[in-house]
């Protein structure tokens, strides 16, 4: 693959700190836990989707990158996550459909809230709507990017480094799961490849007790600073002190993203209880009541509209198959025709060729009989 532009979308940290998320009244803790959160996501989707080690090295990258330009509260990290996988496969040469992807970001939705694994309707609108925010969302991320998505990782490096400094080889597996692990903070936007190779590597080294040359220095030869190296160091000490990043809904519109159709009912659900729960329903109060009857008919009416949607699709598809075995079924009994009356032509004329031989043979035989008496 060739790439027209370098790799230059590097922030300070102090516009890091003042990012649009912050604009929009998130706090630092929640921006970084729904950072992690979105990254988790992504490595888990490649792994189910069979996907390279690099697809989702470039996937969290561009995750970081757009989220320094748009705020958590306009686009939800579900759905940004999956558009990241989508783009990713495609920019490292590993393409995958908005199906499979769509379809592991709702089997993996429905594993961490623990409802029920239920086939997605490929014919439903909720898989409509889904595939048209992932391509829709893929847009937004190419369009802040201005087109330019080329990422370094600094796992091409590290193999190097070590070889260099001659290390012991367990120290490499090491360094590249603390690699790994960086990419779920924003050490990738603010820093350059080498210094946070250097910087796992002299993590790594630290905690295999492995000494490294420091007169001269050893991160001078790869062209790193001291204070970079010790930065990566205190921000993946802090990342590891962390619990495991939950999903909070911080969505302007008050409505979180979904790919399962069963937690958004039960979301909504929810909802609608403390709705009717914080109604002023007094005694016997007959215009409440009638309010929360009248809503829930109508979800009612809408779920059964669903329902006969699809069942109209699989309907039509079995009217198709239906369809096609008839034709088989003709075309076969035609064949079978054509070849018996083959069979029959065929018969026919060797019977009318046998005849035809035996008459001569007769023939023959009587005028030889006649010359014999004559004579």
């Amino acid at each position: 693959m060739i790439y027209t532009a370098i790799d230059n979308f590097y922030l300070p940290e102090e516009q890091i700190k003042n990012s649009p998320s912050r604009k929009d009244g998130i706090d630092e803790t929640t921006e970084a836990t729904l950072r992690i959160y979105g990254c988790d996501l992504i490595q888990e989707a490649g792994i189910l989707l069979r996907l390279p080690q690099a697809v989702m090295a470039t996937g969290q990258v561009l995750f970081h990158r757009f989220y320094c330009k748009k705020s958590l509260a306009k686009f939800d990290v579900k759905i940004v996550a999956a558009s990241c996988v989508w783009l990713a496969s495609k920019l490292e040469e590993n393409p995958k459909k908005a199906r499979q992807v769509i379809i592991v970001f709702h089997r993996m939705e429905c594993r961490r809230e623990n409802l029920p694994l239920d086939h997605l309707d490929l014919f439903s609108k909720k898989y409509s709507e889904l595939k048209v925010e992932l391509s829709r969302t893929e847009r937004h991320i190419l369009k802040e990017m201005g087109f330019v998505c080329h990422v370094e990782h600094p796992h091409k490096f590290i193999s190097n480094y070590l070889a260099t400094l001659e290390t012991p080889p367990e120290l490499r597996q090491e360094a590249w799961n603390l690699a790994n692990d960086s990419l779920r903070t924003t050490l990738c936007v603010r820093f350059r490849s080498e210094v946070v190779a250097c910087g796992v590597v002299y993590a790594a080294a630290r905690r295999f007790q492995v000494p490294l040359p420091e007169n001269p220095p050893w991160w001078k030869a790869f062209d790193a600073d001291k204070s970079g190296i010790d930065e990566v160091c205190r921000v993946l000490a802090h990342l590891y002190s962390l619990p495991k990043a939950q999903y909070i809904s911080v969505c302007k519109d008050g409505k979180p993203f979904t790919f399962s159709s069963r937690s958004a009912n039960s979301q909504s659900q929810s909802q609608s209880a403390t709705k009717s729960n914080s109604l002023p329903i007094v005694g016997d109060s007959r215009e409440g009541r009638s309010k929360v009857g009248e809503s829930d008919r109508e979800k009612e009416r809408g779920r059964e509209r669903d329902r006969a949607s699809s069942r109209s699709h699989r309907d039509r598809g079995r009217d198709s198959d239906k369809e096609s075995d008839r034709e088989r079924d003709k075309l076969k009994e035609r064949s079978h025709h054509r070849s018996r009356d083959r069979l029959k032509d065929s018969g026919d004329r060797s019977r009318h060729h046998y005849s035809r031989d035996r008459d001569y043979r007769e023939s023959s035989h009587s005028s030889k009989d006649r010359r014999s008496r004559h004579h």
